[in-house]
This record gives structure tokens, C-alpha cells and sequence, in this order.
């Protein structure tokens, strides 16, 4: 089952490396019963353990069992089962995650800590100082002015972006639609800082391969910026609403961002509540 979920999904979905980990977190909870074993009660089980053992949230463990139905969805086209036995498991209720907005300050605040350097003493017993934060300066920076997704930014590729139109294209998109965005000014300054010389436009120096995670460098930094309930797809949201604040078209904010309809670009941003008070206030008048 295991196998023929794995050739599904190279075949059929750009999530493939998240779901060999999938794979791998259901191996060890399943990978020692037979299938016939894989009953509603074990997959509660499953939720239970994965939850206490590993503290992922809700959401998380819902993903595992949208991946795993999936599994069995196959194993049951392949005549493997007879049924699949998530039908009567449910899925764990999730937090609603309040869409955010930097605001000028913190941005402010945000690259000044980026950019501050912290003095330490080496093996050599001489001062230096080190800038730990200063990689994340161009992937933020590359997220405010464009909109990108986090995973589109580590995998951006020289290739993918036309200097002589100034356009970013990107070809492997969440929506599998290509889309174009137009380079500014500010970004086309860090495409010239970053130039390395390899496949990707931003590369992990201590590593010499695109980036997979910033997770502890990131929350670390805005703790330090005393940011607070942010997460790096907020930058997503920040470039969308800026956008729209300053008069930009919905219609040209949504071919921007990717979106699949107008409806997704307005709940993505928070233009609305300032035109709304606006539009309020008119009616104090009469």
C-alpha cells in the first residue's frame, strides 16, 4: 500500500517529499499489521499517539489522515480492501489563523534586528562580529515585494526570471497554473546582491543548497523584534493588502498572487475594514 502510494503521488503531486515523511510517519504506526488491522479504532489510536508524541497541531494531523484516506483510497482500487475505514473517522477541529498584517513599525523594527550584529569571541579569543539573522533579509524582502509563497521563494530559479522584461515566472505553482509577476525596482536591487552563480536564486551559504527551512532563525528574529502571532506567509498577506491600500486593481492583485478568484484576493486582505469605516463615517453627515 505503501509503495503504490508513493508511485501515485510522484506521478500525480508536487508534494511528493512531504508525503515520503507522511509515509514514513505512517510506517511506523502501521507498517508491522496487516491491512485488514487498519480499522476506525486504530486510526484513532493514530491520532492520539502522533498528537501526544510529536505536539503537532490539528492541522497537521489532518493532513496526515487526508493522506492517509488517500492511501487507502488506493489500496482499495487495487482490490487490496474492501472498503476504506476512515469513513466514520473525523477529522480534529482547527484553530482559525487570523489573517495578519505587518505593520510599517514592525517592519521596521524587524529589519533593524535582521540587520544588528552581535560581537562574540572566537576560538582565537579575538572579537568578531556576526550578523545570525542576515540570510532572512532577501527572502523577506523577495516575499513583501512580490507575494510569493514561502516554498516558491526557496525554489526560485535564475531561469524563471526574465531580465530583460523584468518578470518573474513561476511554473510550479500551488494552483499548477504558471503565473508572471512583475520585478520593482527594490527587488531587482536583490536579485544583483544575491548573483551566486548556481541553479537557485537564494542559497543556504552554509549549506551551498536552496533553502527547506528557517523555522528557528525566523521566530527567533521576531521574537527579538518583539513581533508577535506572525507567521512568513503574513508576508503574503502584507503584499496584497499594500497593494489594494494604494489603489492597485483587485483583478491585477489576484493574477499576482495566483489566486483562483477575486473572492480568495479580498479574504486575503484587510483593505476592507478601513472602506468600510470610511464608508460609515459618510452617514455622520446626514
Amino acid at each position: 500500500m505503501f509503495i503504490l502510494y508513493l508511485e501515485y503521488s510522484e506521478n500525480n503531486k508536487k508534494s511528493y517529499k512531504s508525503d515520503i515523511r507522511s509515509t514514513d510517519v505512517f510506517l511506523e504506526y502501521f507498517g508491522n499489521v496487516n491491512l485488514e488491522e487498519i480499522t476506525p479504532a486504530r486510526i484513532e489510536d493514530f491520532k492520539r499517539d502522533v498528537k501526544n508524541d510529536t505536539g503537532n497541531k490539528n492541522a497537521t494531523i489532518n493532513r496526515y489522515l487526508q493522506a492517509l484516506s488517500k492511501m487507502l483510497n488506493i489500496a482499495v482500487a487495487n482490490e487490496l480492501i474492501s472498503k476504506n475505514p476512515m469513513w466514520s473517522v473525523k477529522k480534529l477541529k482547527e484553530n482559525n489563523y487570523k489573517t495578519r498584517v505587518l505593520t510599517q513599525s514592525e517592519e521596521k523594527r524587524l529589519f533593524e534586528e535582521i540587520e544588528r550584529g552581535y560581537e562574540v569571541v572566537g576560538r582565537d579569543r579575538k572579537k568578531k562580529t556576526i550578523y545570525p539573522y542576515l540570510h532572512l533579509k532577501p527572502l523577506i524582502i523577495c516575499a513583501l515585494q512580490t507575494g510569493m509563497r514561502r516554498g516558491e521563494i526557496f525554489n526560485l530559479k535564475w531561469s524563471n526570471i526574465d531580465f530583460e522584461y523584468e518578470i518573474i515566472e513561476l511554473l510550479e505553482t500551488k494552483s499548477g497554473k504558471s503565473r508572471k509577476i512583475p520585478i520593482s525596482s527594490k527587488m531587482m536591487k536583490v536579485f544583483e546582491e544575491v548573483k551566486n552563480g548556481t541553479e537557485y536564486v537564494f542559497i543556504n551559504k552554509e549549506t551551498g543548497l536552496p533553502y527547506n527551512d528557517i523555522k528557528r532563525s525566523f521566530h527567533s528574529v521576531l521574537d527579538k523584534a518583539g513581533i508577535k502571532d506572525f507567521r512568513f506567509h503574513d508576508f503574503r498577506h502584507t503584499a496584497a493588502t499594500r497593494m489594494l491600500e494604494k489603489g492597485a486593481d483587485i483583478r491585477t492583485v489576484q493574477e499576482i498572487l495566483g489566486h483562483s478568484s477575486v473572492s480568495v484576493t479580498e479574504r486575503y486582505t484587510h483593505t476592507n475594514a478601513k472602506n468600510k469605516k470610511s464608508a460609515i463615517e459618510i452617514l455622520s453627515s446626514f
